[in-house]
């Protein structure tokens, strides 16, 4: 990956060219059979799921098309960007299996190279020095009610400036941008985009301590990286005109832009941490599969234009195009992700479950268990099961007697003739020799039959005294995988301590 660039020979002077432009043809990146994308996160704190769909979206366009998926760190704010971030972010993406290609670039390597080009910008008369201070800046807007800068350095003496210089007077940089017309760009997303000169001003790029600003980071770090379309947040879609200039004053071509519609939380506003809204390594932590993110944040703003809403990372990368990307913002729904993860986990097969849950969380079963046996335990909880977490609390029982009783189950179901039933019930297993889930069912039904109760009666104060709890498997099936010794403990613990 390119470090630095040559300066762009010749140079465009941005006001001397007529608008609106027929430039903008001519500079654009017309042609990306083999496009080259990249995800630019900064280590600011934990990469969120915003992130990560922009960071799928890109990959997933990327690799539709045989192309190149880069990642680029953009750490220039050195107070707030920390190393452990940094990490943080490439495990994430590692876990998720976006892997990028060729090394990480950091912007925090490149001030030498943003520098030369800020120079270069000045050199061309396509930036200038603006000497103004905050306090004179916010006394104009006050006066005139506009936040727009008034150009008042704009077009001052060059012995003006070289006197300010001498002096040491701290300045910004601005680039010198037309005063009439617009520019417009075709989103691939939004469609035509257009922007009056008049709703711009001649925006920094560099602050008064010499540091480059983003709008002047991104573009250089793009074309340096030979970056050919820009996928990101729609919040940046008033960057992009900025941006533009900036290109177009250095005479680079200029990228295809495509803005995603934002994410925002149930009540309609920008997802945030109000919303539960947690970084991607704590849905790992969770117990959500990285298929299931995957999934899910995919049909967060892209419709794959049929009802399959549960899909894998190929089905997305063949599928994958910017026209199926909604307008509309898309709004997270925890219920929703909960089912997209059921629906994954139920997909694999409980044998690779055992595998995975394992790893996840070694302590969720006892020592000693076959894996026969941890695999009939899967199977009976699978379709009840939305995270890798909810595995070790569902089976909790399949390896401990329980050691309390649900107390509202217990006064819904526990009546005066229960514990007669129970031990009804309990003669009734202590004669059954072949044990299996077929003969365990008719066992049920002939000791409801013969003390004339329902079969509710017996059933739900059976499940408690099995689980602990009303809900849970077949019982038949539970009590054969549970074997006769340990069904029988349990009866009679629940009927010693009801």
């Amino acid at each position: 990956m390119p470090s630095g660039g040559s300066n762009p020979s010749p140079s465009t002077n941005l006001n001397s060219i007529s608008w609106p432009l027929c430039f903008l043809e001519k500079h654009l990146k017309i042609v990306f059979m083999v496009p080259t994308v990249r995800f630019a996160p900064s280590p600011t704190g934990q990469l969120h799921i915003g992130g990560v769909r922009t960071a799928l979206f890109n990959y997933a366009f990327a690799k539709k098309f045989k192309g190149s998926f880069l990642l680029r760190i953009e750490d220039t704010d050195k107070a707030r960007s920390k190393d452990k971030y940094t990490e943080q972010i490439l495990e994430s993406l590692s876990w998720l299996g976006l892997e990028f290609d060729d090394e990480p670039l950091k912007q925090s390597s490149r001030f030498d190279r943003y520098k030369e080009v800020i120079n270069h910008l000045i050199d061309t008369g396509n930036a200038y020095r603006c000497f103004a201070s905050n306090e004179e800046l916010e006394h104009i807007r006050q006066q005139s009610g506009s936040y727009l800068y008034p150009r008042i350095w704009r077009d001052r003496s060059k012995e003006e400036v070289d006197a300010k210089l001498l002096n040491k007077d701290e300045h910004t940089i601005r680039m010198r941008i037309p005063v009439e017309g617009d520019i417009s760009f075709k989103d691939l997303v939004y469609g035509k985009i257009n922007t009056k000169f008049s709703e711009l001003d001649d925006f920094i790029i560099a602050r008064s301590d010499g540091s480059p600003t983003y709008n002047l980071t991104v573009v250089v770090d793009d074309n340096d990286m030979n970056i050919s379309h820009v996928i990101r947040g729609e919040d940046h879609i008033s960057n992009t005109p900025k941006q533009m200039l900036i290109y177009m004053a250095l005479g680079w071509t200029i990228p295809k832009f495509g803005h995603l519609p934002m994410i925002l939380g149930s009540d309609g506003k920008r997802l945030s941490k109000r919303h539960g809204a947690k970084g991607t390594s704590e849905y790992k932590d969770l117990g959500y599969l990285p298929d299931t993110l995957i999934n899910y944040l995919a049909l967060l703003g892209w419709n794959p234009g049929n009802n399959d809403e549960i899909f894998d990372f190929n089905y997305l990368q063949e599928n994958f195009s910017l026209d199926k990307v909604n307008k509309k913002s898309a709004v997270f729904d925890t219920t929703k992700l909960e089912w997209v993860s059921s629906q994954n986990i139920f997909k694999i097969s409980s044998a690779k479950l055992v595998d995975i849950v394992s790893e996840f969380d070694p302590t969720w079963c006892s020592e000693g268990n076959s894996l026969d046996y941890l695999v009939n335990v899967i199977d009976l909880i699978k379709d009840r099961i939305k995270t890798l977490s909810d595995i070790k609390e569902n089976s909790f029982y399949f390896f401990n007697h329980p050691i309390e009783y649900d107390e509202s189950a217990m006064k819904k179901c526990w009546g005066e003739n229960t514990k007669d039933i129970l031990n009804s019930f309990q003669g009734e297993l202590s004669n059954l020799n072949d044990w299996n889930s077929s003969n365990i069912d008719e066992s049920i039904n002939k000791c409801v039959n013969v003390i004339n109760v329902g079969k509710g009666k017996l059933m739900q104060p059976l499940r408690i005294a099995l689980t602990g709890a009303l809900i849970g498997p077949s019982i038949p099936d539970l009590m054969n995988l549970l074997g006769k010794e340990t069904c029988l403990i349990r009866i009679k613990n629940i009927l010693k301590n009801s």
